[in-house]
């Protein structure tokens, strides 16, 4: 929890240096004047609260490669969230792949005799997160400076209290420690910008075999770093779920490659007068 509560109250620090080098605070006084654009927020910025505090809980409890499983899953999520929420039509190769990693999910529960809900809740909470902020009004740098600035009391007041009780382990840190949970400010808001940004300005294919890099860091550290157990069973239950993300990816990729000659052979060709 005070992991969690630095992270928030760093991430906001950091965003309101970077509001007041833009001189960028005109967005925030209308909001007084839209409670349901600061409900939908509310909304966002506890899902995005609820999705750090179980992959802090997970690292920190020996689930790094489960916790690597969720952001696996995320794309086929949004998939599956944009079919039944925005109405968005999936074509047959993507119903198929959900099917695949649906499959590969019952094979680690069974195998594993236990519901992997870690990943899930990881892939939901975030797929949910990424659905709010597709629909909000706000820009990304105003969104989650809102988001922050909607979690900064929650988490000043869990630090306060932590130091009334005289257990706040920032207080009695070493300082390399002090530098880190600092550091997990810019660490947590330079990447959402970053990724907010870039998704407009390359494909959506491009997008998604994006996003398994991140997992894949994950899983790695959990594997060698970590030295969590990986192998057997639990082994397949990834590959298939990878087979499921690599059928989808392949067939995004062949499809834009197949349908863009052919729509610019198809645009109509623009009149050019000489000079």
């Amino acid at each position: 929890m005070e992991v969690l509560a630095h992270r928030m109250i760093w991430s906001l620090l950091f965003l309101c240096l970077v509001l007041t080098f833009r001189r960028h605070w005109s967005w925030l006084a209308p909001l007084v004047r839209q409670p349901r654009l600061v409900l939908g927020f509310s909304v966002s910025a506890a899902l995005l609260s609820g999705n750090w505090f179980l992959y802090i809980w997970a690292v920190n409890s020996g689930h790094v490669i489960d916790a690597s499983l969720g952001y696996f899953i995320n794309p086929l999520v949004n998939i599956v969230l944009g079919f039944l929420l925005l109405h968005e039509r999936l074509r047959p190769a993507q119903w198929l792949a959900v099917v695949i990693a649906a499959l590969g999910v019952s094979w680690l529960t069974w195998q594993g005799h236990r519901f992997p809900w870690i990943a899930i809740v990881l892939a939901l909470t975030f797929g949910f997160y990424g659905l709010m902020r597709k629909l909000a009004a706000l820009g990304a740098l105003e969104g989650l400076a809102l988001e922050t600035l909607l979690l900064f009391p929650l988490a000043a007041a869990y630090l306060v209290w932590t130091v009334i009780e005289g257990h706040n382990a920032f207080i009695h840190a070493p300082p390399v420690l002090r530098i880190l949970m600092i550091a997990a400010g810019p660490i947590t808001a330079i990447p959402l910008l970053l990724f907010a940004a870039g998704a407009r300005r390359i494909r959506l294919s491009t997008l998604g075999l994006l996003q398994f890099i991140a997992p894949t860091l994950q899983l790695l550290l959990g594997i060698w770093m970590f030295h969590e157990p990986f192998n057997g069973a639990r082994m397949w239950g990834f590959v298939i779920i990878w087979a499921a993300l690599a059928f989808y990816s392949v067939e995004a990729l062949l499809r834009n490659w197949w349908t863009e000659p052919h729509s610019a052979a198809t645009r109509p060709a623009v009149a050019t007068e000489r000079p």
